[in-house]
């Protein structure tokens, strides 16, 4: 895709290792001068009772002369209750974060220089303390904040100052990668509070402002206008980001994003650049999803994800036309898992879902936004075109955690035992890490692959020139039982082609 450059640029996190001072990008977030990509972390969320107060509304700011947004007002009122969120913790690099070639470690040359003096790229593996700096802000009284899942990952400590300076250590009570969404607690009382609005009242040119602590500057307040709505980024197909203009940098990770009345309607969380800084393309989580997250985590510790099963693409004119369609509304279903909910209710590979709960599918990522924020075990009533005329087909939602890890048997029971690989999809932070966008990770390798080289740890990319990121597909291709298949696999960062033999 080139949606690539996605930039690491909202979280704020610096490596301070016997410096004090500025917070900078540590280089694990970072990746290559011409890919960089998006540290924010996808769904969740079966509606919950949550625990924290209810948030009490504060006044509407007056708009300004001819209908502009009172800007002075809204960030006067809503600014005390935006928040510095400080974390400290330890990571374990990679040669790759090092700038050293893939097994630098057990060279014996790099064992030789690396006790000489002017190299100091230190050693793969190690632990290095990281100091980092993002934003939040507080929506109830008693002191529960909402915050990116990236902005305290791999932290120990984390410290929330307030817009007043006074600074308390936070609790984070959980964070879920999937959404971008992590809350704290602080042991406060009386505490300022946003007032939360409605993104779906959204429409695109309206104007919206951004607060946060941009590369450490506190109550940094910036203004733009909704560019569009419903965006799928790569790695986010849950999210259903609100994308504006309104300057964010690193350090804005977490903070709100109002929109004229003085509301929140997002939470920063992405950057689309080529440079690592803004560069007019930010994307914000809307509001009601982080709240869906926040009730589920208050409640229970963590967040649950919905899955229907089924690889999705959008229709262009010629396959609407195939299909005997006069829009190009719809996800078209390119693949059904086996065992899974989808293929419990019987969708098939060529049906085009066009509704779901009556709400109209115009691309394939507002269906996976959809499924993804529902409960597993919700049952839902999908419209679908299948055949040149539309039926409804109801289907009772899986868990994504359940079919987190699909394994190709080597059994020889099932479609593909034979070539001796135990697979599974890969997460986003190892998509980020291999810097591939599809793949699946080798957990196992037995028979004809083990004999060929394949090692676990490997990411099959490709199979006989057909990509893969699920295992039906590469069951699908060897159901016609060929005698040797050619793998892609990356391995330690390079792609080799790795023929198998399975006569």
């Amino acid at each position: 895709m080139k949606m690539n450059r996605l930039s690491a640029a909202l979280i704020a996190g610096g490596v301070l290792v016997g410096t004090a001072g500025a917070f900078g990008l540590p280089s694990w977030l970072k990746s290559s001068s011409d890919t960089k990509v998006a540290v924010a972390q996808p769904v969740a969320a079966a509606p919950m009772t949550a625990a924290a107060a209810v948030v009490p509304a504060a006044p509407v700011p007056p708009l300004g002369a001819q209908g502009v947004p009172n800007y002075r007002a809204i960030v006067k009122l809503a600014g005390p209750a935006v928040v510095g969120v400080t974390v400290e913790g330890t990571h374990k690099t990679t040669a790759e974060e090092l700038g050293l070639p893939p097994g630098a470690e057990n060279d014996p040359f790099f064992q030789f220089f690396r006790g000489l003096p002017g190299f100091q790229r230190g050693r793969p593996n190690s632990s290095v303390p990281f100091r980092g700096l993002g934003s939040g802000f507080i929506i109830s009284a008693d002191g529960l904040i909402l915050t990116n899942a990236h902005v305290v990952r791999e932290a120990k400590e984390v410290t929330v100052k307030l817009s007043d300076r006074r600074e308390y250590s936070a609790k984070v009570l959980g964070a879920d990668p999937a959404t971008d969404i992590a809350v704290l607690r602080i042991d406060a009382k009386d505490l300022p509070t946003v007032r939360l609005g409605d993104p779906n009242q959204l429409e695109v040119g309206d104007p919206v402002l951004a607060i946060g602590s941009p590369f450490g500057l506190e109550q940094t307040a910036t203004q733009g206008i909704v560019s569009a709505k419903g965006r799928s980024l790569p790695g986010d197909a849950v999210v259903p980001f609100i994308q504006t203009d309104a300057a964010v940098n690193p350090g804005n990770s977490g903070g709100p994003l109002f929109d004229g009345s003085g509301a929140v309607v997002g939470i920063n969380a992405q950057i689309y650049s080529q440079s690592g800084g803004y560069q007019g393309l930010s994307f914000a989580i809307p509001i009601n999803v982080a709240l869906k997250v926040k009730d589920q985590i208050v409640a229970t510790g963590h967040a649950t994800h919905a899955r229907l099963g089924v690889t999705v693409q959008d229709l262009n004119q010629s396959l609407a036309q195939s299909f005997g369609l006069s829009r190009l509304d719809g996800a078209l279903v390119a693949s059904v898992s086996p065992n899974s909910a989808a293929a419990a209710a019987g969708l098939k590979s060529g049906d085009v879902i066009t509704q779901v709960n009556g709400e109209t599918i115009v691309r394939s990522g507002a269906l996976s936004s959809i499924i993804g924020m529902s409960a597993p075990g919700e049952r839902v009533k999908l419209k679908v075109w299948r055949d040149r005329a539309s039926r409804d087909i109801d289907v009772k939602l899986g868990s994504a955690e359940e079919h987190g890890k699909e394994v190709a048997s080597d059994d020889g029971a099932a479609p593909g035992g034979q070539l001796g690989l135990s697979l599974r999809p890969l997460t986003r932070e190892e998509k980020r890490q291999a810097r591939v966008e599809q793949g699946l990770v080798v957990e196992g390798a037995t028979g004809a692959a083990a004999r060929a080289g394949i090692e676990p740890g490997d990411v099959l990319l490709a199979i006989n020139g057909k990509p893969v990121q699920s295992v039906e597909q590469v069951k699908s291709v060897l159901q016609s039982k060929p005698k040797s298949v050619a793998l892609l696999v990356q391995r330690e960062g390079e792609k080799i082609f790795v023929p198998v033999n399975l006569g």
